[in-house]
């Protein structure tokens, strides 16, 4: 296990810089990647507006490092025409497309972590189990604080299986086996702020992860969503039609920082994929399933559709979860 380089408080600090010297400390790390790899990298484009920011960003340092878009079949179709007007952009796809995994390993719902243990606690694996039972210690021997929530404990005897293989089958194999093919080493635009597991996985190697398991390089990882949006609005990026329009957002802590007002979209706020459970709990409404209602009713009826009439089922998985949609 890789001991973590950073703490908590550094990641705080870090997100507290103004804007220009966190671009200028990203600039330092795609130019460290770059070097360390003789130039042999990509990035990793999903269309969405961090990996669009993030390809503006290495660019503006050096123009000809190419994008890759895996097409998963998950995209919002604005995404896909989007990625269709980027430049130099390979396009790779996955050996199974979402019905098929969902089927065969489960279906991304709650969080990555929390499907993970609920995946195994069904296998009957005892390190699973203990964080359903609550018998799960932290290093103090104290009770783990990341126990499964009462709210998900039902998932244990769902009719249908749970799991996070989703995004290791879709995404980060065809992705891997890109790099095994050409030898090219991925920048993403990850964030920190996403979720506990990205932020420890930033406090464990940094932006740059020379010393992972698969190591990517992370250069805006220290960045908040509003960056983001202030880097795009600041160099006038395009980004794809489904986000609507980046606008100032009411009087926050943030107008005391001038040199950054608050910004916020005014259509979708993430993209990603589009029948991806994980998190939808947590969105205020409407949530990105009762958005695709309005927006794409035929994938929302697709989605929605039982599996034995052609669909994906998930209606009864979300109606199983209290997930309103």
């Amino acid at each position: 296990m890789i001991k973590s380089i950073h703490q908590e408080w550094e990641l705080r600090q870090m997100q507290q810089l103004p804007l220009d010297a966190k671009i200028e400390m990203s600039k330092q790390r795609i130019k460290e990647w770059y070097e360390a790899f003789d130039g042999r990298c990509y990035v990793s484009f999903s269309g969405g507006k961090d990996s669009t920011a993030l390809l503006h960003l290495v660019r503006s340092v050096y123009p000809d490092v190419p994008a890759v878009f895996v097409d998963t079949g998950l995209e919002y179709p604005e995404i896909r025409e989007f990625v269709k007007k980027q430049s130099n952009v390979t396009w790779i796809r996955p050996k199974m497309n979402f019905r098929q995994v969902v089927l065969k390993y489960g279906y991304p719902i709650t969080t990555k972590e929390t499907a993970r243990k609920i995946k195994y606690a069904r296998k009957g694996r005892e390190w699973a189990l203990k964080y359903v039972d609550g018998t799960a210690a932290d290093k103090n021997r104290k009770p783990s604080r990341f126990r499964v929530a009462n709210r998900w404990l039902k998932l244990i005897d769902a009719p249908f299986l749970v799991s996070s293989d989703c995004c290791d089958v879709m995404k980060k194999s065809p992705a891997r086996k890109y790099q095994r093919k050409t030898g090219r080493m991925p920048f993403t635009g990850t964030l920190a702020c996403e979720s506990q597991l990205r932020k420890q996985a930033w406090m464990r190697t940094g932006c740059n992860g020379f010393a992972a398991k698969n190591p990517t390089s992370q250069p805006m990882a220290f960045w908040t969503e509003n960056d983001v949006l202030a880097y795009l609005v600041d160099n006038d990026i395009e980004i794809c039609p489904v986000y609507g329009r980046i606008v100032k957002a009411g009087k926050t802590e943030a107008d005391e920082r001038p040199e950054t007002p608050k910004y916020e979209l005014t259509g979708v706020t993430r993209t990603g994929c589009m029948y991806c459970g994980f998190g939808c709990h947590l969105e205020k409404e409407p949530n990105r399933f009762q958005r695709m209602k309005e927006t794409h009713p035929k994938l929302y009826e697709y989605c929605m559709r039982p599996v034995g009439q052609g669909g994906l089922g998930l209606d009864a998985v979300l109606s199983f979860a209290d997930i309103k949609h």
